[in-house]
């Protein structure tokens, strides 16, 4: 069959949601070079893909490293790394060309190296696309961003970039409009969904691996996740409000605190409550009554794939937005986190036990599970390849 080659940056929100992808193309009988830095160069073999593994400048989560919580400086990063990473994927490749590239919204390699040799490229985003009028819409919203002493420079080494690589594209042209893109997050989710171009993005919805997701128990009364993901996790004031908020609830509550979280900082553990650093977040939300998230878009995908009602609580980039979308939507209650407290958790979390906000969410996970995931991608990506 065809030679394909993936990349993606070392973080867990680009990597995690290609996989499903990536394993259907194999099963198919495509080859497959997932170029990936080491930390995750397991978990992507588990796909059946080739790990192609490059040294990487982005901090190692599995060693409990952390991003930077400035924008600027995040972007920056990945494009520090795609500068220094062309070149090496450049040589690991060159024996053995692909087919096609396939690419993370960060995979900024992959769009380089498809136009210096001729190859169709598909991007496959992990987060909502432009939409048409875009720029004019996000331009206050966007105002702070571009204020910033560091955003000038950022453009600037973005635009040298791309010129010494001789592709003709501005950054934003370059970053933001793929040739052809697979959207692995629900439509529902898209703001202004009906201005997206269909030509270019497809929304093939959240594409979930649960036969390696893990398991976990069947609960005797309603469970309620809190999770804040894989990057911003060390917030021991807001697992300590939790801790007050549903302490005393007839519920199971399953708290998640990532790697960084002194537990000694969190106090007297409810007997309702189990701490854990890390769970399999897609098989406990199968037993969920509620989740308590932050509201990044893998979490908010799987708790709408399972029809759980959420209770937002968004920390960082672009949970603001899919928290206050979440909310629009009908399934979920914003909660920003300036205004957490152990009483207003347990107002919203109770709140979700209305009627309309249940039905909602059925409705939703209906639709999600309708747009065809990793198989659909795949057929889609077959199409493309010369």
């Amino acid at each position: 069959m065809s030679h394909l080659a993936m990349v993606a940056p070392a973080a867990h929100g680009h990597v995690h949601p290609s996989l499903p992808v990536i394993a259907e193309l194999v099963e198919r009988g495509h080859r497959v070079s997932y170029v990936v830095p080491a930390p995750l160069a397991d978990l992507v073999a588990t796909t059946g893909a080739t790990p192609v593994v490059h040294a990487t400048l982005l901090p190692d989560e599995t060693a409990g490293e952390q991003w930077p919580t400035d924008p600027v400086a995040g972007m920056r990063l990945f494009l520090d790394e795609a500068v220094a990473s062309t070149p090496l994927v450049a040589a690991a490749l060159d024996g053995d060309r692909p087919d096609l590239f396939l690419a993370d919204i960060a995979g900024y390699s992959a769009r380089v190296l498809a136009h210096r040799w001729g190859r169709p490229l598909v991007q496959l985003s992990p987060a909502y696309v432009a939409w048409e009028g875009y720029a004019e819409d996000m331009a206050e919203v966007l105002a702070p961003l571009r204020a910033d002493p560091a955003w000038d420079g950022y453009q600037g080494a973005f635009a040298a970039w791309l010129a010494a690589e001789g592709v003709p594209l501005t950054p934003d042209e370059f970053s933001g409009v793929p040739p052809r893109s697979l959207v692995l997050v629900p439509r529902a989710m898209q703001p202004h969904a009906d201005r997206v171009d269909e030509r270019r993005f497809t929304f093939v919805g959240p594409c979930l691996d649960r036969a390696r997701g893990g398991s976990w128990p069947a609960p005797a009364r309603p469970l309620v996740l809190v999770s804040l993901g894989s990057a911003y996790t060390d917030r021991p004031a807001f697992y300590r409000d939790c801790l007050a908020a549903f302490g005393d609830l007839d519920r199971d509550v399953v708290l998640q605190i990532g790697a960084h979280t002194d537990v000694a900082a969190l106090g007297p553990v409810p007997a309702n409550t189990t701490l854990h650093r890390w769970v399999p977040q897609l098989a406990v939300l199968e037993h969920a009554h509620a989740f308590v998230t932050h509201a990044g878009m893998g979490g908010a995908s799987e708790g709408l794939w399972h029809g759980v009602p959420m209770v937002a609580v968004p920390q960082a980039v672009d949970q603001f937005a899919n928290a206050a979308r979440l909310a629009e939507l009908g399934v979920a209650r914003h909660l920003p986190a300036e205004a957490v407290t152990p009483e207003a958790l347990r107002a919203a979390l109770l709140s979700l036990d209305d009627p309309a906000v249940r039905v909602r969410s059925a409705a939703l996970r209906a639709e999600l599970r309708a747009a065809g995931g990793a198989a659909r991608a795949a057929d889609l990506i077959e199409a493309e390849i010369p």
